[in-house]
């Protein structure tokens, strides 16, 4: 403990050092637009890597990402003490918190605080643990019940997360499931399942990006070759029947089979559940709120793609605006809640209001580190990451073209892993692709639109600053930095295996040969390390 405290001293130190060495007042006279001299270098990436590292180390999320902030700031003004201050907190911190998209989900996030804290207090959480308990009798069905209903949710990412860890989070503490592989499990069934669900954000978002041609369609056909996806749904399925565990998650397991879920000494939102009246709640009260909430959603969603305007529902899709869909979805939804909980008298309407503040505290942990990355994701965009990786890219494309899918990936994975989103990554990846190949080799511009698309979502899935990461964490109500070393192993394991596939997808350029190779890797991958740990 004492070494992880002089490491994080010692940076803020070196921090406090270099932004006083030059103490210098700067013109704001607008008259140039300002470039970092540090723009579009490797230096660009230090920053996140930095935050990663020292959240490892340190075990502390929020100053370790602030330290990361600051380096960036730091790089971004040449080490000038004013520049930088206002960069961090005007251009970032405020920055991010103005950006009506951010807001959105933040305000989302809030709502579906309120809601599973009404839903805990009318007893339908509990109602719902005790049917459970009588119909899902081994730790494997839990397990499998998880995977099922993130599976089945597959709209969104962020809903996703909150829905399917306030749902399972009673069933899985019944049977002695980790809060950590409840974490991972929601984790994994998030960003992978909705980048190769049609219907979805995620897909929206895709073809967006890929102009000149048929996004759509080349969406549908790049989803055989999303090797990260596909083989992290059949990882976790695996995982749960061949009863593997390895890693820091491998403690986590031991312990919750002990009757010690956490592991670790917090107990994130350990009183949440306080001053229930069990006997109050019946599995309706659960299962009403999320179906509404899920149709209310799906609603939003497609309201502003503008499908009541005349609009086809796919297209809807295509079109929509997730955060301000998200946010009318949980608003109506909490309003009908309200309501039905009122008619059947299990809440009244002063018992939903103290569900306010108790819900938005419940989430504030979330809310901090969603800001934190943001405003980390703020100060690499400025310092030009995305451009020094597009330009990495670009002079690989030349000389491995076969290789090009899995040189693709591991880019994909790094820029995801390093800024925390893998939406800018698609932004970044998918032009460069669609250049390349366009007009001249259609299969394997499709193999290395999916390689961009699996290792956007493989970075983000093992990213710590990444948002669907931090939503796990708080869906699972489990410690971030537990979720984030526990999980790391498992996605990279699956992540060697994706690349394996992709060179092989270079040279034989047939989703029929190349899935079916990656899925007996994978399973044979776990049979050997399941045999090691015997």
């Amino acid at each position: 403990m004492r070494g992880k405290r002089k490491i994080l001293w010692g940076t803020m130190t070196l921090l406090l050092v270099l932004a006083l060495s030059t103490m210098t007042v700067f013109a704001a006279d607008g008259a140039e637009e300002y470039v970092p001299d540090m723009y579009a270098t490797f230096w660009s990436l230090i920053p996140p890597v930095v935050a990663i590292v020292l959240a490892l180390i340190t075990k502390e999320v929020y100053s370790s990402l602030f330290i990361g902030i600051l380096i960036g700031g730091v790089f971004y003004s040449g080490f000038q003490f004013e520049r930088t201050i206002t960069h961090v907190f005007q251009d970032g911190i405020v920055g991010v918190l103005s950006d009506s998209y951010n807001v959105g989900i933040l305000v989302f996030l809030v709502i579906l605080g309120i809601m599973v804290c009404m839903m805990n207090k009318a007893g339908g959480s509990a109602a719902f643990g005790r049917w459970a308990s009588e119909h899902i009798k081994s730790r494997i069905g839990a397990q499998l019940a998880t995977i099922l209903l993130g599976v089945l949710i597959f709209i969104d990412d962020y809903f996703n997360c909150l829905t399917v860890g306030s749902v399972m989070r009673p069933v899985t503490d019944k049977h002695n499931v980790s809060r950590a592989k409840l974490s991972y499990l929601i984790d994994a069934t998030a960003a992978p399942v909705c980048i190769i669900a049609p219907i979805s954000s995620w897909a929206a978002a895709v073809t967006g990006f890929v102009e000149g041609e048929d996004g759509f369609s080349i969406f549908i056909r790049a989803i055989p070759y999303n090797y990260y996806a596909l083989l992290t749904i059949t990882m976790m399925i695996a995982l749960v029947l061949l009863k593997v565990d390895y890693g820091p998650m491998k403690l986590h397991e031991d312990n919750a089979k002990k009757g010690d879920i956490y592991t670790t000494p917090d107990r994130p939102y350990a009183g949440m559940e306080e001053e229930v009246d069990e006997s109050k709640g019946r599995v309706i009260d659960l299962v009403f709120p999320i179906l509404v909430l899920i149709v209310c959603c799906v609603i939003g969603m497609i309201y502003t793609g503008g499908f009541f305007s005349g609009t086809g529902v796919v297209e809807a899709f295509s079109n929509s605006d997730a955060s301000v869909g998200l946010m009318f979805g949980s608003f109506f939804a909490f309003v009908i809640t309200t309501v039905f909980y009122a008619i059947r008298k299990v809440l009244s309407f002063s018992e939903t209001m103290t569900c306010v503040p108790e819900g938005f505290k419940a989430m504030v942990p979330a809310i901090l580190i969603l800001t934190f990355a943001w405003t980390l994701k703020a100060m690499t965009d400025s310092l030009g990451a995305a451009e020094y990786v597009a330009g990495v890219v670009e002079t690989a494309a030349g000389g491995f073209l076969h290789l090009l899918p899995a040189i693709i990936f591991v880019v994909g994975c790094l820029l995801a892993f390093a800024t925390g989103t893998s939406w800018g990554t698609f932004g970044i990846l998918i032009p460069i692709v669609v250049a390349v190949f366009q007009g001249t080799n259609e299969t394997m511009m499709i193999i290395s639109i999916s390689a961009c698309m699996a290792g956007a979502v493989c970075g983000d899935h093992c990213s710590p600053i990444s948002d669907t990461t931090i939503m796990s964490s708080a869906g699972a109500q489990c410690n971030h930095v537990n979720h984030v070393t526990t999980q790391l192993p498992y996605a990279v394991t699956c992540a060697v295996v994706s690349f394996v596939a992709y060179i092989i997808a270079g040279f034989v350029q047939n989703p029929f040969i190349c899935l079916p190779i990656g899925i007996i890797m994978m399973v044979g991958t776990l049979a050997v390390i399941k045999k090691i740990n015997a």
